[in-house]
C-alpha cells in the first residue's frame, strides 16, 4: 500500500527554489540599477527566506491525487471579523507580518505607514486567494479567513513602527541606512539643494525700506 495515498506534494522541493527564484530577481535589479551591496544583498536573502517560509506554511498541504468529493464544492471562508477568533491567532499573524513590515521600507525610495500597510495588505490578500485556489484544486488544508487578513495587515504596521523607532536612534539609523535599498543621505542631500535654490528672503532692513 502507497504510504502518500493521496500525492501530498513534499514542502521544501517547492519552497526552496521558489525562494531562490525570489531573491535572484532581487539579485538581477540590483546589478541591473548599479545598487549592489552586500548589506543589500543580505535584505534580498532575509525577503527570500522570509517569501518561501511564508509560502510553505500558509499554502500547503496540497494534494495531487485528493480523494474525491461528491458533494458541490463549497470554499472554505470566513467572512465575519472577529467572529470565533482565538487571540492567540491574531497574536501568530500579527507577528508573522512584524518582519515584512521592517523590510518593505528598507526596499522604499520614500516609506511610509500608509504605502507599507497598503503592501502587507495586498500580501495578506494575495496569501488568501492562494489558500482558497488550494483548497479548489488541491484540497489544501487552510481557511481563507478575513481575520487573518486584518491581523496580516496590523503586524505589517507594528513593523513599520519598529523600524522608524530604529531610524530615529541615530547610531541605528547609520546602520539601518546600510541596508536600504535607495540611499537615504542622497535623498536628505536633494531636498537640501531644492531648499538652497530658493531666493533668499529678503533682510528685515530691505523689507522696510
Amino acid at each position: 500500500m502507497s504510504s502518500n495515498p493521496f500525492g501530498e506534494v513534499p514542502v521544501l522541493p517547492v519552497a526552496v527554489p521558489f525562494g531562490v527564484v525570489v531573491f535572484v530577481i532581487q539579485l538581477v535589479f540590483l546589478l541591473r540599477r548599479g545598487r549592489f551591496t552586500w548589506p543589500r544583498a543580505a535584505v534580498a536573502a532575509a525577503i527570500s527566506v522570509y517569501a518561501a517560509g511564508v509560502f510553505a506554511n500558509t499554502v500547503f498541504p496540497i494534494f495531487l491525487n485528493p480523494p474525491p468529493n461528491e458533494e458541490p464544492w463549497a470554499p472554505a471562508l470566513a467572512l465575519i471579523p472577529f467572529h470565533d477568533y482565538e487571540l492567540a491567532d491574531a497574536l501568530t499573524n500579527v507577528v508573522v507580518f512584524v518582519p515584512l513590515g521592517i523590510l518593505i521600507p528598507l526596499l522604499m525610495r520614500r516609506p511610509s505607514w500608509w504605502k507599507t500597510l497598503l503592501t502587507a495588505a495586498v500580501v495578506s490578500l494575495t496569501i488568501e486567494l492562494l489558500q482558497l485556489a488550494a483548497q479548489r484544486l488541491f484540497s489544501g488544508g487552510h481557511v481563507a479567513d478575513i481575520n487573518d487578513f486584518i491581523w496580516n495587515t496590523v503586524g505589517g504596521v507594528v513593523g513599520y513602527v519598529i523600524f522608524v523607532v530604529l531610524t530615529h536612534a541615530p547610531i541605528l539609523s547609520a546602520v539601518v541606512d546600510r541596508f536600504r535599498w535607495h540611499s537615504a543621505a542622497g535623498a536628505a542631500h536633494l531636498v537640501w539643494l531644492a531648499r538652497s535654490d530658493r531666493p533668499a528672503a529678503p533682510a528685515w532692513n530691505d523689507r522696510i525700506r
